[in-house]
């Protein structure tokens, strides 16, 4: 897929989205009281995410992602300087790496090179080995992602005394705990799977009486931070036969699918066959675009992506450009909060 493709129609008009430093809960409310655009038809409605058991109906399921996050962040130093390093386990047995500016991460750092080490503050350090699945820095200046070797127990290190990872929009460090989701059980993710952040238990049990089904899938995300044009990176994924029946049993009978993030969607998605879902599981590289559209998900619940990021084109997939665009164009004339904290669109 060439990278012109990989730019989504939606822009923003000059304007700049407002992004949410905290969660929720750290101003002592609840989570499923953030925000929630209803995008249904030709109608914009102002909701709260709670609201959301009066906008779905018997019959319909929510695809939801079951990883958990772990700890992927650490400090390191490259070529004498401090840096931030994110780490992720990659597809062929060895590390996926991001070196990022220190103290808070907030760019990344683009002219390492193959064979460059990365020391660790606290453990073993590591070696980079080549660009990650490629070039990926659209620009084509340097590289973002790498390939590397660890020198130790990386995975161990990171969870006892990695942290979270987060960017330099975030007021302060926030705990494991505020990146998990009531869905998370399979530890695995880099980042949190944010879409499903907003939802409790009281409102999963609320949904579950309404007649609404609940169904588990498996996708361990990779870095969120793509620069404009660039594709998402591949990551593991598990799509169980229960699941698959579910799916296209509610297809078949006029059911809406929706999935509960972009990681949920490209999960059920990379496991479809001749238009059924099918148990599978691995590693995907699908890239769900309108030239590439969803053949199962035909709704979405999804946080608000920066303009150029892939996430959009799967947006304006499964809604349209211009659907797309009345939604984003309503969220910020109305203040809606941007990123992994911040406020929720349900898009039918």
């Amino acid at each position: 897929m060439s990278r012109l493709a990989l730019r989504p129609s939606t822009t923003f008009g000059g304007r700049t989205p407002g992004f949410a430093d905290r969660p929720i809960e750290a101003d002592a409310r609840s989570r499923d009281a953030v925000r929630l655009l209803v995008a249904a038809g030709p109608f914009i409605r102002h909701r709260r995410f709670g609201d959301l058991v009066d906008e779905l109906r018997a019959g319909d399921v929510l695809v939801v992602n079951t990883s958990a996050t772990v700890n992927g962040e650490v400090d390191a130093s490259w070529r004498g300087m401090p840096i931030v390093l994110h780490a992720t386990e990659g597809p062929f047995g060895d590390w996926v790496v991001e070196l990022r500016s220190a103290p808070d991460a907030g760019r990344s750092i683009l002219d390492a090179a193959p064979g460059d080490h990365v020391a660790i503050t606290e453990g073993p350090g590591l070696r980079l080995l080549a660009p990650h699945p490629h070039r990926s820095s659209p620009t084509g200046e340097g590289n973002r992602l790498w390939r590397a070797e660890a020198e130790g127990g990386l995975r161990a290190l990171l969870d006892a005394v990695g942290r979270p990872i987060a960017y330099g929009y975030l007021a302060g460090r926030w705990p494991l705990a505020a990146y998990q989701t009531v869905f998370g059980q399979v530890p695995g993710s880099a980042e949190m799977a944010s879409a499903g952040r907003p939802f409790t238990d009281a409102l999963v049990q609320a949904l579950l009486r309404r007649g609404v089904l609940i169904a588990p899938v498996l996708l361990h995300t990779g870095f969120s931070s793509q620069e404009a044009g660039e594709g998402p990176q591949p990551e593991r994924f598990e799509v169980g036969p229960a699941t698959a029946r579910t799916l296209n049993l509610v297809r078949r009978s006029g059911g809406r699918v929706v999935a509960v993030g972009t990681t949920a969607t490209r999960a059920v998605e990379s496991a479809v066959v001749g238009g059924r879902v099918v148990a599978s599981r691995g590693w995907t590289d699908r890239v769900v675009t309108p030239a590439e559209p969803p053949q199962i998900v035909n709704g979405l619940i999804t946080g608000w992506h920066d303009a150029g990021a892939s996430h959009l084109l799967l947006v304006e997939a499964i809604a349209g450009a211009e659907k797309t665009q009345r939604a984003y164009d309503a969220a910020l004339a109305e203040g809606y909060a941007w990123h992994e904290f911040g406020d929720s669109c349900l898009i039918l």
